[in-house]
């Protein structure tokens, strides 16, 4: 079985999408589930060029990987820079990690009108930027920035550009169709050609602008490509990269190429929803493989076939990439999920229980009001505990209030929390500030639990999104609050859904502190 290799730049190439920013922690949180998930290599951002990414491969280095290696990202070196004086090359270097990818002008057009240097030079850069990170890191990947452009324009030199880094060392030579626009049939006779002449691996990366960017991607590697490179649900700048939810199960299930294991496989549906949760944008129903409706049934006729055999009106089986078959009447899905979720939990629950179908009653319903789980484990998991009798309550409510005063224009308002909690035969009643209500309400929330359980002094809340439900009703409608909070040791996701959004943000945070003290304490 032939071996393909499967490097994700969701952290760096899908963070150019337009409306997506990923903060530190939601970068070493996909970067957890993308190992999780079994890919080779993960771009982790260009070190050099903004100081998140900076930190990042700080923090990154310190994450026991188990099969992913952390890559690095950026440019040749400048013209009339010498690579050893070249601040990129220091920064690449710098990273902390010996897997670096760099990209250079192989289109004549680019290197004539963009970096606006004689092709000859552009030849050069690239073999001194490539060698010259050889020489001091274990591989360089070498992306063919319009690769597939510049050899329809000039092949002869797009050809050379190759050749340049090829013999400088490149582990692999990337081809690129940067722009997004050329068509299938171009890229498997380019890409076979490139095969006949460089003994070096190839790889591709393909940008979707045309719609082909999953197509092209399988192509090449038809053609001989050993490395894919694409993002989770297919983010990236304009209209995004060649998605990798669609091309591992196709390279895998359809082709016989080896990506994951099958297990990994199972989780691609988690893995394709959790980063869309992270990245607070709304999941694509109809995504191929993992979306909601990808397995979804309607039609009388289509529903009375597949009743005796998925397979009429499935083109896989959705368990394979952690999806389920759904009837739109009558939903089918739900207990092997649940059963699946349970497992990783360590809960043991019988198969046949009807406690099973009480959680997935529960889950719809609470999906229908708003909340997803998908980046709220935590919450699911204290939702399952509840049903099954397995939760424990380490304090009640009495009653919160929560002022916001804005003194003067152009200062910032104060934000103060007042809360009074029941802790087994104690009332306490506090009242913390904050940087805004809910920093407030965390604040006051942690003062009057951390005599009782000092566990809490370790929490601290890592992030905070909110998301809008119900377009179109203004400040009425509901929203959906997901925290992240974390220890020493780990990191964790809670949710709440309200019309109020410090309602929501509370239901969140108690369920963050319930999620800590469950593991700690009982």
């Amino acid at each position: 079985m032939r071996s393909i290799e499967i490097y994700d730049t969701t952290l760096r190439d899908g963070a150019q999408s337009e409306d997506i920013s990923f903060s530190l922690e939601d970068k070493i949180r996909i970067t957890e589930r993308l190992d999780d998930l079994g890919v080779h290599y993960i771009e982790g951002g260009w070190p050099g060029a903004n100081p998140k990414d900076i930190d990042y491969f700080k923090k990154a280095s310190k994450l026991k990987l188990r099969n992913s290696r952390l890559v690095a990202f950026g440019s040749t070196h400048r013209p009339k820079k010498k690579a050893g004086k070249d601040e990129t090359m220091k920064a690449l270097l710098n990273s902390g990690t010996s897997f670096i990818t760099i990209f250079g002008k192989t289109w004549d057009f680019h290197v004539t009108e963009a970096l606006r240097v004689p092709l000859e030079e552009n030849l050069g850069i690239i073999y001194d930027s490539v060698s010259f990170l050889k020489k001091r890191c274990d591989k360089v990947f070498f992306d063919a920035e319009h690769f597939f452009d510049g050899y329809i324009n000039n092949p002869k030199y797009a050809l050379k550009c190759l050749a340049a880094a090829a013999d400088a060392g490149a582990d692999r030579l990337v081809l690129c169709d940067t722009n997004g626009g050329t068509l299938t049939g171009s890229v498997s006779e380019i890409a076979k050609t490139v095969m006949k002449k460089f003994k070096t691996p190839v790889g591709v990366h393909a940008h979707n602008d045309g719609d082909c960017a999953v197509a092209n991607s399988i192509a090449a590697v038809e053609a001989g490509a050993m490395q894919v490179q694409g993002t989770i649900n297919g983010l990236g700048e304009r209209c995004g990269n060649a998605n990798l939810i669609s091309i591992i199960p196709n390279l895998q299930l359809k082709l016989g190429m080896k990506c994951i294991s099958d297990d990994q496989m199972k989780k691609l549906r988690d893995v394709s929803r959790f980063v869309n949760e992270i990245a607070n944008i709304r999941h694509f129903k109809r995504q191929p493989f993992t979306g909601d409706s990808a397995f979804a049934h309607k039609a009388g006729i289509h529903v009375n076939a597949i009743r005796k055999r998925p397979e009429t009106y499935e083109h896989i089986r959705p368990a394979l990439v952690g999806n389920s078959q759904r009837v739109l009447v009558s939903d089918l899905a739900g207990r092997a999920n649940v059963l699946r979720k349970a497992e990783e939990f360590g809960i043991k629950i019988a198969t046949d229980s009807a406690q099973v179908q009480a959680i997935v009653t529960n889950l719809k319903e609470l999906e229908n009001q708003g909340f997803q789980f998908e980046g709220a484990e935590a919450s699911f998991e204290l939702m399952m505990k509840k049903e099954l009798g397995l939760h424990k309550r380490f304090f009640d409510l009495i009653g919160y209030r929560l002022i916001i005063e804005k003194r003067k224009e152009g200062e910032s308002p104060l934000s103060e929390a007042t809360i009074m909690l029941k802790v087994g035969g104690h009332i306490e009643h506090t009242a913390a500030t904050g940087r805004g209500p809910v920093n407030a309400l965390d604040n006051a929330l942690r003062k009057a639990l951390e005599k009782f359980y000092p566990q809490l002094r370790e929490v601290r809340l890592l992030d905070y999104k909110v998301r809008v439900l119900a377009a179109g009703s203004g400040t009425t409608a509901r929203v959906r609050v997901l925290v992240e909070s974390g220890d020493k040791e780990n990191r964790w996701g809670t949710v709440g859904v309200s019309e109020n959004i410090m309602e929501a943000s509370y239901q969140a945070l108690v369920d963050s502190i319930e999620y800590k003290l469950l593991k700690e304490v009982v």
